[in-house]
């Protein structure tokens, strides 16, 4: 077919294997890297992962896999996500154990103090620039080789319902998020149809991130207690926070191969507190 203003193009299809509808996750014996997988959606990704017979690297910082070690059956990597140095040694590691990566889920991330945004120092705007933006980046260039030599990669990265509209006092943690989607598409575009990218964007779930996150606090236990979610349930049609389980799915479906045809997309999860 011949379109008037460009180059000729295909109408043929390209064979591709059946979908086993009855599992939309990852098939057995793929190979996933779970960046931040000590957190408390990285832990549920990593359970669910090794239950469906996914082999699991996880990487994260050595003081969160003290807290929370990783499970018999993933092998755990070392690393600081927002140091270059330290990714790449990381992943020079992972090659010991593998040459191709399936699919790579990025969860590291962190928000800033509550605070407007014109008494934010600009030290605090670059170490959350750094934890969400900087790592994600880090994080995608440094597995794509291994992603494209599986020659069907899946890319997932987590932005936020607040990279979409902004709140009050997370004026860095908004642009970093909204700076996750943007860089998603990117990696999408430039890298089809080997790697697909895509990203979540969860709204409150009830884990250690909401009082600061994994390894960043001593009580990770208060998340779901804190006084000041009762206005965001109150806006949720649902009446509760989200929980880990809610967004381990999802995520198993972009890695797998029920989602070949999703890329450069953002999977809105917030019990519908926000629908764009």
């Amino acid at each position: 077919m011949q379109d008037k203003d460009g180059p000729a193009m295909s109408t043929e299809t390209t064979e591709l294997d059946d979908i086993d509808t009855n599992r939309l996750g990852p098939p057995p014996g793929s190979r996933m890297v779970v960046a931040g997988g000590c957190g408390g959606i990285g832990r549920g990704v990593v359970k669910a992962a090794l239950d469906i017979g996914v082999e699991v690297i996880v990487m994260d910082l050595e003081v969160s896999n003290q807290r929370h070690p990783t499970p018999n059956g993933a092998t755990f990597i070392a690393v600081d996500a927002t140091d270059g140095e330290s990714v790449a040694a990381a992943f020079e590691e992972l090659k010991i154990h593998w040459d191709t990566i399936d699919s790579l889920v990025n969860l590291v991330g962190y928000a800033n103090d509550a605070i407007p945004v014109t008494e934010v120092t600009s030290e605090s705007f670059d170490d959350v620039i750094a934890g969400n933006v900087r790592s994600t980046f880090l994080f995608c260039q440094a597995a794509m080789p291994l992603l494209h030599a599986s020659g069907s990669g899946s890319i997932i990265n987590t932005s936020s319902g607040l990279g979409f509209r902004g709140m009050p006092g997370y004026g860095p943690y908004t642009a970093s998020k909204a700076a996750v989607v943007g860089m998603t598409k990117a990696f999408a575009a430039e890298n089809a149809p080997t790697v697909r990218a895509n990203a979540i964007a969860p709204g409150a779930v009830d884990t250690a991130f909401l009082v600061g996150g994994t390894g960043r606090v001593e009580d990770e236990d208060t998340a779901g207690s804190r006084s000041d979610m009762a206005p965001i349930l109150a806006m949720n049609p649902m009446k509760r926070l989200g929980v880990v389980d809610d967004i381990v799915a999802p995520i198993l479906f972009l890695a797998g191969p029920a989602s070949r045809w999703l890329s450069g997309q953002t999977l809105h999860l917030n019990g519908g507190g926000f629908t764009p």
